[in-house]
């Protein structure tokens, strides 16, 4: 049995949000539509963070064309998929299903060139592709997958109302599946019902920041209100008090330690100088990724 969520410490510090921002609607690949939250003019990145995306569409024009193939370099990127299914294959040979529920973390090291397509025709396709930067040290490690499904993703209870399931990290002593990952991330998908409340304990130096994607809540020591379709970026702290509106609110937490590196970033490559940037693209044009 999970252990119940403690009590507020006196001592603690308790985050706030610096920031609140909306996503905005862009189009990827070869046609997909989608909202665009972190790697927009209005929210460039959030160490360790590049880029946030949520698909979610009952239209097959809006995503049936999928994610062509296409190179990464020098980070990691996260699917974490609501519902539909997505098939996934790269130039390495390997391939694999994204269903319901389940979570892929690749880290694409030294380069990689992958495709993603939806395996369905019509339906709900509903998700997160979240990118995630390597320090320098590992920018050129062997690329890798995890492929976790629905049903191997932790669920936990966390009190009157409150729950999460868990892809990384710990949460009230759960540990999520998706291991050895370089910025020590947290991210868990929390359902409140109406009005139920959860605290959070995060590491308190890592960036962190809450996507609302149903209902809406209250984030952070001075109970900001973040409505679906916004993203709250904390300030540091061990703890962040989230509250459901009357309608409930479900919502991603994400945190991460930032690296406090140079970002050098075109495309798909994310390094940490210019030069590394060219090579990158010298390397895929010859086919060494």
């Amino acid at each position: 049995m999970a252990t119940p969520n403690p009590a507020p410490r006196p001592t603690a510090t308790v985050r706030e949000v610096a920031r609140k921002v909306r996503g905005q609607p862009t189009t990827d690949g070869a046609g997909v539509n989608m909202t665009r939250v972190i790697g927009t003019g209005m929210l460039d990145s959030f160490d360790p963070f590049l880029l946030l995306d949520e698909f979610r569409s009952d239209n097959p024009n809006d995503y049936v064309a999928g994610f062509p193939d296409h190179p990464h370099r020098g980070f990691e990127t996260v699917t974490y998929m609501l519902a539909g299914r997505m098939r996934h294959g790269d130039n390495q040979g390997n391939t694999g299903l994204l269903g319901p529920g389940s979570v892929q973390w690749m880290t694409a090291g030294k380069g990689i060139v992958h495709s993603e397509f939806p395996e369905q025709a019509e339906g709900l396709m509903w998700g997160f592709q979240l990118w995630v930067n390597l320090p320098a040290k590992d920018k050129l490690t062997k690329p890798r997958y995890q492929d976790i499904q629905g049903d191997q993703v932790p669920e936990v209870e966390l009190g009157p109302g409150a729950r999460a399931r868990v892809l990384v990290g710990t949460v009230n002593g759960v540990a999520g599946p998706v291991t050895d990952v370089a910025t020590e991330p947290l991210y868990f998908d929390l359902h409140l019902e109406p009005g139920a409340a959860y605290t959070a304990i995060l590491p308190e130096g890592h960036n962190a920041f809450a996507y609302v994607y149903q209902g809406d809540a209250k984030i952070g020591a001075a109970s900001t209100g973040i409505q679906r379709g916004e993203i709250a970026l904390t300030t540091h702290g061990a703890q962040l008090p989230v509250i459901a509106g009357v309608q409930g609110a479900r919502l991603i937490v994400v945190a991460g330690r930032p690296l406090n590196e140079p970002v050098a970033r075109y495309g798909p490559f994310v390094m940490n100088t210019a030069e590394e940037i060219h090579q990158a693209f010298a390397d895929y044009r010859a086919g060494r990724l």
